[in-house]
């Protein structure tokens, strides 16, 4: 069904092919360490720096048999020598079956997904999508929940830079009757090309420069850092770095069912005295990484 197929963006799979990834990572879960990728190299190709994502990746291949190559600093590789992106690929395809890539220019990812028949995974383009983290997002969403559907998501920070996020919005329009609320300082509102996605789903969002007052609508609290940089204007980034800090305390009056996601890296924004509280469940959240990207990368090699 997803055979040699890239990810690129979140709306590039289907609902059903999302769900089919969902329910794949289920099995990874349970059964992590199956050796499908023997015969497999994967290239993972970070032009920009990553610790979760690439390392989690990296182990989801490990774990899996396959073997790994690549670089995690292209200061190390010949782009600083001023290779073009065109040549980096169409040579690392003629070694690898698969490549995952970040990179800080939008529609990076795209552009490599269409120079050959290598399929690619789009590890996070700039500010633009980062459709695996959004995998493992609905995949920590619906684990805590039990459903994707009917629910309330406050989505607090940089939502105008934030890819996570909006990779989040484009997949959670997928689903019945999800109601957005959107926290952020007036400089990093949601774009109108991703609130179009919510209002083309004939969903609803609201929109909120104050954290207390989603903090006891949702079911999930989806928190994110002021991203420096993204900023040109690094007085604007002044101006905003400290919009928001999730406290314990502030979720005293939360729903019980209420879980709190961070797709990492955290600075600042969530207060390290709610690690504690049974609500936070980034860190789950960033061990679901691994099963789910297992089921991407076996769903592209047709292995599953």
């Amino acid at each position: 069904m997803m055979k040699n197929r890239s990810l690129i963006s979140i709306n590039d799979y289907s609902k059903e092919e999302i769900l089919h990834i969902l329910k794949l990572a289920e099995e990874f879960e349970a059964n992590p360490r199956q050796k499908i990728l023997s015969n497999y190299v994967i290239a993972t190709l970070f032009f920009e720096p990553s610790t979760r994502t690439r390392l989690s990746f990296e182990s989801a291949i490990n774990q899996l048999g396959g073997r790994v190559i690549g670089f995690s600093d292209s200061s190390n590789s010949s782009v600083s020598k001023g290779e073009t992106l065109r040549d980096t690929i169409e040579t690392v395809s003629l070694y690898s079956d698969l490549i995952v890539m970040r990179h800080p220019l939008e529609g990076s990812a795209r552009f490599a997904s269409e120079l050959n028949g290598t399929p690619v995974i789009n590890a996070g383009d700039g500010a633009n999508q980062h459709p695996t983290q959004c995998l493992l997002d609905l995949y920590s969403i619906q684990k805590t929940q039990g459903t994707l559907d009917n629910l309330d998501i406050a989505f607090v920070g940089d939502l105008k830079y934030g890819r996570t996020v909006h990779s989040l919005v484009i997949a959670m329009t997928m689903f019945k009757n999800t109601r957005f609320h959107l926290v952020s300082p007036m400089e990093l509102k949601l774009p109108r090309s991703i609130k179009d996605f919510i209002i083309s789903a004939g969903l609803h969002y609201h929109q909120y420069e104050d954290i207390n007052d989603v903090i006891g609508k949702a079911d999930i609290l989806y928190m994110t850092r002021i991203q420096r940089e993204r900023f040109a204007d690094q007085l604007e980034y002044e101006r905003v770095k400290n919009a928001y800090i999730l406290e314990n305390s502030m979720l005293e009056n939360s729903k019980n069912n209420i879980k709190v996601l961070h797709p990492f890296p955290r600075v600042n924004e969530i207060n390290q005295n709610v690690d504690s509280n049974p609500k936070a469940y980034y860190f789950q959240q960033a061990q679901n990484g691994v099963f789910v990207r297992q089921a991407l990368l076996a769903s592209i090699l047709g292995l599953k």
